[in-house]
């Protein structure tokens, strides 16, 4: 089994347009620590590649051991209501848009 959570790592900061320094904050650490996870200098955590998934918003299983760079990648809402199509709602998707965009948005900041 390959790990490829230093590719994704970067591969996803970037796509998100986040910076070392963002990351770091979102996940608690600082931006050097971030920049060493990247450059495979430093392995992080079980605890900080929780908080990396959940900050990049991608399955734990994925970040680790996927090559997100050679996938399309799918976007955050329809992974969400692909996900859950048999609980969902019509307002309950609506819910999950707005939510997502928002994120997107924080994100970006």
């Amino acid at each position: 089994m390959s790990n490829f959570f230093s590719k994704n790592l970067k591969f996803l900061r970037e796509k998100k347009g986040v910076s070392k320094n963002k990351l770091g904050e979102m996940v608690g650490v600082n931006q050097t620590t971030i920049g060493r996870w990247e450059s495979e200098e430093i392995s992080p955590s079980i605890d900080n590649l929780e908080k990396v998934a959940k900050v990049l918003n991608i399955a734990l299983p994925d970040l680790l051991i996927k090559d997100l760079s050679n996938e399309q990648m799918i976007d955050e809402f329809e992974l969400l209501i692909n996900t859950n199509k048999d609980i969902l709602n019509d307002e309950d998707k609506e819910t999950i848009k707005f939510i997502v965009e928002k994120r997107k948005k924080n994100c970006n900041k």
